[in-house]
């Protein structure tokens, strides 16, 4: 198969699809790659690296997905990218198509396989593609949430895990899934008090019992949610519907409970936010304030740790983007449950549910394409 890496050119993204290292695996089952010049860069790899594992170097993103009949990415493509995009071409990356409408619909325009993967899912519902990037979020968010908590930036001017005689501050954290535990931890080692909120009474258990002692769970609805607001001074937003948006848990006129200087940090950017008040940010403008609230909603928060973000990404992508390559995607999907369960548009018709549920568009079961390999999907 000839697999194609363009150069990520959404703001201040930094990561790359594939490694060297991952190049050469690919390589050497007989498969080309084609790497876009300097694609590589931000993360620490240079053109030179690819070529010694085996790649070629394109020029530009045109002749990038003019080549390839595999595209592989880390950011979902923007507008610019749209036409390069051909019919019949695999596009594997991360996509997040119910908070994009646009996408979405040039996607079914052009007609291409787009196999997504924050929906590539295993048999216990846990999401293989999306874990690295959600610890990364989930980290990177209290790091964050630390620094704009600082006065200078319109936070409280709290240290997050105070000093001896001071109390430390109170972090919210809406989500027990892997961000918010990741998160959890990250604000326990700091010495904040943490309390993590959750639906599922079964996960909240499982929490209460490896989390340090400063880590408290809640049950999450709206009233508990609202007896907390006036008292923390950092929320994280870690609420995650796979392949949906997420709900709206903080509304706009929460805010005004809140006392001013309070920090939210939504990593539920991409899926639509999970604060109603929250719209994306970059990295380069990454807050805002409603309310005197300060809001930081970048949509790529991994992008900002690029070398340990790509990493951690192609470790998780490598061996369903060599199913691919070997296989092609039909045989790869009809034998592989979890790769299936990613596809989201196919050839123009939308075959995830929750996808198409986000735009009142037909759904189409992607055993129209793939046969009726399993008795149940």
């Amino acid at each position: 198969m000839i697999i194609g890496v363009p150069k990520e050119i959404k703001n201040n993204e930094n990561r790359v699809a594939l490694t060297p290292a991952g190049t050469q695996e690919l390589v050497k089952r007989g498969h080309q790659v084609f790497v876009q010049a300097t694609a590589g860069e931000g993360s620490g790899f240079l053109d030179e690296d690819y070529v010694e594992s085996g790649a070629q170097i394109l020029p530009d993103i045109q002749s990038t997905y003019a080549k390839a009949e595999m595209i592989m990415k880390v950011k979902e493509p923007i507008e610019e990218e749209y036409e390069l995009i051909k019919e019949d071409q695999l596009v594997f990356t991360y996509f997040h198509f119910a908070a994009y409408e646009g996408l979405t619909k040039a996607m079914i325009k052009n007609k291409s396989i787009c196999l997504a993967y924050e929906t590539v899912e295993k048999p216990d519902r846990s999401l293989p593609l999306l874990v690295p990037m959600s610890e990364v979020a989930g980290r990177m968010s209290i790091q964050e949430g630390a620094k704009y908590l600082e006065k200078p930036l319109k936070g409280r001017g709290i240290l997050l895990g105070g000093v001896p005689g001071v109390r430390p501050a109170k972090v919210m954290i809406m989500g027990g899934g892997v961000v918010g535990t990741n998160a959890a931890k990250m604000a326990a080692g700091m010495g904040a008090d943490v309390t993590i909120m959750d639906v599922n009474l079964q996960r909240l258990r499982y929490l209460d019992d490896v989390m340090p002692a400063n880590v408290n769970t809640f049950m999450s609805n709206e009233y508990n949610i609202r007896e907390m607001l006036h008292r923390v001074d950092l929320i994280i937003g870690a609420v995650l519907i796979p392949g949906g948006k997420a709900p709206h848990l903080i509304t706009r006129d929460m805010l005004k409970e809140m006392r001013p200087g309070t920090v939210l940090v939504d990593v539920a950017v991409d899926q639509g936010g999970c604060i109603e008040t929250c719209k994306p940010t970059t990295h380069q403008d990454p807050t805002y304030i409603i309310d005197d609230v300060v809001h930081y909603c970048v949509a790529n928060m991994p992008g900002a740790v690029p070398y340990t973000s790509t990493l951690a990404l192609t470790n998780a992508t490598l061996p369903y983007a060599i199913q691919l390559a070997d296989k092609g995607w039909v045989k790869a999907c009809q034998e592989n449950r979890d790769l299936a369960l990613g596809l989201n548009v196919i050839k123009g018709d939308v075959v995830y549910d929750a996808v198409a549920d986000a735009y009142n568009l037909k759904h189409v079961p992607f055993e129209k394409y793939l046969g009726n390999v399993w008795d149940k999907v």
